[in-house]
């Protein structure tokens, strides 16, 4: 089957790293790629935000199947043209995405179709934003999300009214995510271990493939602005096969049967993100494809072919049976360059990544790097993502830590704390759904 995965990310590396043994040689494609993803499949100098010429390229190629990893291409209907051209496509419609790229719409839906979620309020002035907070009626701290796409950092938890009002200030009035920030979706905090719970659909049917909990803010022990991820684990030990057949009870059969009644079929990857609370799992927000780093950790434990999956999703086909998942644990470290989040310092030379591929256990995916004058250099915020793979936690943290010591580059900057809190709720690796 001849393959094109989009996007050049870490999320980006893994998958094409998990086709590359399913693929013939020649058969594995992606755009635009990176360093790390060229030593594995054939470049094409695409532009993902122009669905046109990436369907006019998958033709030419004669591109069996496609997989999407950001969320700005199905943003803007890559895959609704896909599927008007016959085309094999993993991911959802521009209406079906719209679970991830509206905070409003996703709440909004979630009330409507009962998916246990935080209470919230929507607001499309500050004015509106601003009597909401003063109200009182959610409590503090309070979550104020951006309605749009702000790339993973348009959450804010304010702890009291005079950093609430701020937040309000600085993403409605001064525009600090932009047009993502014109309508402002206001929660309650809900309290409770976060869980990344992941499943393949096809409109009907949804297949478990794996959980992970991923790290977000910067520093060791959860300390600093939030990121996009500093790094995640997988599977979670929080989640043994009761509460995984749960979750797809109470929330992804109604999301998928809501979605279908209301005229939007959702195929492609479901990440559900949860709080698991004293009432139980609630839902944060979803995402409409694979997460970044957890997809660095979850994509090796399916213990079976992956693109039939895929290929039956796109087809709308999935089979009744569950995904088999492997033993064992792994554990991903995010290496980022120095100021991240808030700059990335780039153009760093990067050494030691062949040391550390070399390991066993160890796997390095590429994210922000670029190959300049025959070296790799550091090209964006989160450079590197470093994986060990372990029969349990602490083997696949000492892995992974071991690859991360082989790499250096100036300014480079990592939480040493990745993985600790599995050890702590689970040691050995737990049951899963």
């Amino acid at each position: 089957m001849k393959v094109l995965v989009i996007g050049a990310g870490g999320r980006e590396h893994a998958i094409v790293a998990r086709c590359a043994g399913e693929c013939r040689p020649g058969e594995l494609l992606a755009a635009p790629g990176n360093p790390g993803i060229a030593a594995l499949a054939r470049l094409l100098p695409l532009d993902p935000s122009r669905p046109e010429d990436v369907l006019e390229a998958v033709e030419r190629e004669q591109v069996e199947l496609t997989i999407v990893g950001p969320e700005l291409p199905l943003s803007i209907g890559l895959a609704d043209r896909f599927m008007a051209a016959g085309r094999l496509i993993v991911g959802p419609t521009q209406a079906a995405a719209r679970l991830e790229t509206s905070k409003a719409f996703a709440k909004a839906f979630m009330q409507r179709h009962r998916v246990p979620t935080a209470r919230f309020h929507t607001c499309d002035s500050s004015d509106e934003a601003l009597a909401c907070v003063r109200s009182g009626g959610l409590g503090f701290p309070v979550v104020l999300k951006a309605d749009g796409l702000a790339a993973g950092k348009g959450v804010v938890i304010a702890p009291d009214l005079a950093s609430a009002e701020a937040t309000i200030h600085d993403v409605m009035v001064d525009q600090r995510f932009g047009s993502a920030g014109a309508r402002l979706v206001i929660e309650e905090c809900l309290v409770g271990p976060e869980v990344s719970f992941f499943v393949l659909c096809d409109g009907r049917r949804a297949l478990p493939i794996g959980t992970a909990q991923d790290h977000k803010r910067v520093f060791d022990d959860d300390r600093g602005p939030n990121t996009g991820g500093m790094g995640a684990f997988a599977p979670s030990p929080l989640v043994d096969a009761a509460l995984g057949e749960r979750v797809i009870q109470q929330i992804v059969r109604p999301v998928l049967d809501g979605m279908r009644e209301e005229g939007h079929p959702f195929s492609g990857f479901l990440y559900v993100g949860l709080m698991l609370t004293g009432d139980g799992p609630k839902v944060i927000e979803f995402n409409v494809r694979l997460g970044d780093p957890e997809t660095q950790v979850i994509l090796s434990l399916i213990d079976e072919p992956l693109l039939p999956l895929l290929a039956a999703a796109a087809r709308g086909d999935l089979r009744d049976a569950p995904v088999r998942l492997a033993a064992g644990a792994r554990v991903g470290v995010v290496i980022a360059s120095r100021g991240y989040p808030e700059t990335a310092d780039s153009g760093r030379a990067i050494d030691g990544l062949d040391a550390a591929a070399r390991l066993p256990g160890v796997t390095v995916f590429h994210a922000g790097t670029a190959a300049h004058d025959g070296r790799i250099v550091t090209a964006g915020g989160r450079v590197l993502t470093v994986v060990g793979s372990g029969a349990d936690y602490a083997d696949a943290i000492a892995r992974a830590y071991g690859g991360v010591s082989r790499i250096s580059f100036d300014g480079m900057q990592y939480r040493r704390d990745i993985g600790r809190q599995a050890i702590r709720a689970a040691g050995p690796v737990a049951g899963r759904p």
